[in-house]
């Protein structure tokens, strides 16, 4: 059985603006990748593996996109799985087309390697924000599945 588990997180002015960050760089690439796919599909080309749009943008992380190095690097990778997976959900007809992320009617939110994500005491680890106080605890020593962090406009 699989529970999902909503938790208020407090971070500092500092880390709240590395979190605004992570939700930043995953819109970017989600939509960085659906553009690839429209603009290779318009072309006639068949779908762009994961892997390949990956290379890509770590080649631009070292060049261009430099900017990217400042979030974890599992959040760039994780939006194009999920721009990939949608696009593949749209070609097998389990879909509609998938829609480009916007600032104002899409949910912030991004994700969170598994493996980083650490539980102490009233406090969760983020990877490359730091040490966030939740408001309740946690289990600790749990396997957490795609865990997610995301803006829900409650204060």
């Amino acid at each position: 059985m699989i529970l999902a588990k909503k938790v208020r997180i407090y971070p500092t002015k500092e880390q709240e603006q590395k979190l605004w960050q992570s939700v930043g760089t995953a819109r970017f690439i989600y939509n960085y990748t659906l553009a690839k796919q429209e603009e290779n599909y318009k072309n006639g080309g068949k779908f762009i593996n994961d892997g390949v749009i990956r290379k890509e943008l770590t080649q631009l992380k070292k060049s261009e996109l430099t900017w990217l190095s400042e979030v974890s690097n599992n959040i760039t990778k994780q939006s194009v799985k999920d721009a990939c997976k949608a696009y593949k959900r749209f070609f097998k007809s389990l879909a509609n087309k998938p829609k480009f992320k916007s600032k104002k009617k899409s949910k912030p939110s991004f994700y969170n390697d598994p493996i980083k994500l650490k539980v102490k005491e009233k406090k969760v680890l983020i990877e490359k924000v730091g040490w966030i106080k939740i408001n309740e605890q946690i289990p600790i020593n749990v396997k957490y599945n795609n865990p997610r962090i995301t803006y829900d406009n409650k204060y």
